[in-house]
């Protein structure tokens, strides 16, 4: 049988990919989450679909972008994404540690659905993870998608 995953997080740093799984394991979504951790293994999943997919199907409600990631750039993944007929309509959350100016403008003007910047305390960052994931998982209305 093939596992759904309808959150795709995009994050090289092991440490808080651990924790965001931690986070979305405490309201139930864990299970729900593909996770990705360079830049060009996430454009050939997401968009050349050069990747084998026997034992899962993605139909994202929502992508969680890291911006610096190794290989290929996350503002470069949010421009093809937002500029792929086929991607262009997911919801793209930007959660980076950055908060240079010129990283949030680019990332709107890239089509970034909103810009997170990650909290360093660990109770502020598991607590805007689960919000994250209650908006976006839960009350967020998105049409189906499947890639």
């Amino acid at each position: 049988m093939k596992n759904i995953y309808d959150i795709i997080l995009i994050e090289d740093n092991p440490s808080d990919l651990k924790l965001t799984l931690k986070a979305f394991e405490k309201i139930n979504l864990a299970n729900r989450v593909f996770t990705i951790n360079d830049g060009e293994t996430a454009l050939k999943i997401l968009i050349n679909k050069d990747y084998p997919k026997e034992k899962f199907i993605l139909k994202p409600k929502v992508i969680l972008l890291d911006l610096m990631l190794p290989k290929i750039h996350g503002l470069e993944i949010l421009k093809e994404l937002k500029s792929n007929p086929d991607t262009k309509i997911i919801p793209v959350i930007v959660l980076t540690s950055s908060r240079d100016e010129i990283d949030i403008i680019e990332s709107y003007k890239l089509g970034a659905n909103s810009y997170i910047v990650k909290p360093v305390e660990y109770e502020k960052f598991v607590q805007s993870v689960d919000e994250i994931g209650i908006y976006w998982y839960f009350f967020n209305v998105t049409p189906e998608i499947k890639l």
